[in-house]
């Protein structure tokens, strides 16, 4: 049974709600209807309802403006949860936007990478005036800070970097070794091991552990005070971020890198060492007299220059991304990821043109 009565009297609609409403009821008016029409709600003998029964009459209304709507003997509860319905918006579909064709995604992506490749060039340009002011002994920051950040770069750095590239030389050892006996030449596998740590595999190896540890702890400190607006602060005191925060960073794990490749040679050599005696039996003697036969220090400089190179592009990316972070968690996430993904692919990148320019020079 319809326990709804519409009324209609010139410019007025009324809608007498009785009975039991339960969302049962069909309300007969018609969006085309209800325009520049005040709308009148009268309760009469209302025994019950329910939140179907109003949201069935709200969608109804919907598009009648609030100040259209009288509300008149209805249910206390009912008249409230109505007018508060009508005082949040309705939410309205989003369309999507046109895709882009083609040609404007290569231009936006261009106008893109032109804005990064800006800021970076930009930030470079900053650490290197920052290094010109510290040459002058004109940069401000605190001697104690680059000691602290010396010291977690560094010494806090030598069991992992230990433990990896010891198995680093050891996993060497192994692939030589089973490829070499096939012509009775094991013994070689000290040359292979040698030479391949100290040229390239000890500077790549600690680049990674430092680009995962370091880089990202560069990137999270500095976003963090980014998003607790510390480098606001400082520039508010008139103290260069660069000078206080990027710069110390920068020399800690520059001055760090060197020794560090240092420590994954030798723990690389005894990896080696280990696999060599223990599984194919090879005489330690002969194992180093065949390391120090293989050990050139043209191979071992070019490993500590890889060194020092990496070491500046996992600072300059940690720091970089840290201050460029945003003003919330997430960004702080964001920031960290992309300091340790841009870090190894610049080293990986940075790794095959100066293995091209050695090449050339012949060392």
């Amino acid at each position: 049974m319809d326990m709804t009565e519409i009324k209609r009297e010139g410019n007025s609609i009324i809608c007498i709600l009785k009975g039991v409403l339960d969302g049962t009821q069909s309300i007969d008016l018609s969006i085309a209807e209800l325009s520049n029409k005040k709308i009148q709600l009268i309760g009469k003998d209302v025994t019950s309802w329910t939140t179907d029964f109003v949201v069935e009459l709200f969608n109804v209304l919907r598009s009648v403006p609030q100040e259209n709507i009288i509300y008149s003997h209805l249910p206390e509860g009912m008249e409230q949860l109505l007018r508060l319905a009508f005082q949040v918006p309705a939410k309205q579909e989003e369309t999507p936007p046109p895709e882009n064709s083609f040609l404007e995604r290569i231009g936006q992506w261009g106008i893109t990478f032109w804005g990064c490749t800006r800021k970076g060039i930009y930030f470079i340009h900053e650490c290197i005036i920052s290094w010109g002011r510290q040459l002058t002994g004109n940069a401000v920051y605190r001697s104690k800070d680059f000691w602290l950040i010396l010291s977690d770069c560094g010494p806090k750095s030598i069991l992992i970097v230990s433990l990896i590239s010891f198995m680093v030389g050891l996993i060497l050892a192994f692939v030589g070794a089973i490829q070499l006996k096939t012509f009775g030449a094991q013994i070689y596998v000290a040359s292979l091991v040698t030479i391949g740590m100290t040229r390239i595999m000890g500077a790549v190896m600690t680049g990674i552990i430092m680009a995962g540890r370091t880089g990202a702890s560069y990137a999270a400190t500095i976003g963090t005070m980014q998003v607790n607006e510390e480098l606001d602060a400082l520039q508010t005191m008139g103290i260069s971020h660069t000078d206080f925060l990027v710069l110390p960073r920068i020399n800690a794990l520059i001055l760090s890198m060197p020794i560090l490749v240092l420590l994954a040679d030798f723990m690389g050599i005894l990896g080696g060492c280990f696999v060599c005696v223990v599984f194919w039996d090879i005489p330690l003697g002969e194992y180093i007299k065949y390391t120090l036969n293989s050990f050139y220090m043209n191979h071992f400089l070019v490993g500590i220059f890889h060194g020092v190179v990496f070491g500046y592009i996992v600072a300059l990316c940690g720091c970089y991304f840290g201050v460029n972070c945003g003003r919330n968690a997430d960004s702080v996430g964001a920031a960290t990821t992309h300091a340790v993904v841009y870090s190894i692919v610049w080293m990986i990148v940075m790794t095959g043109l100066l293995t091209v320019l050695f090449q050339g020079l012949g060392i």
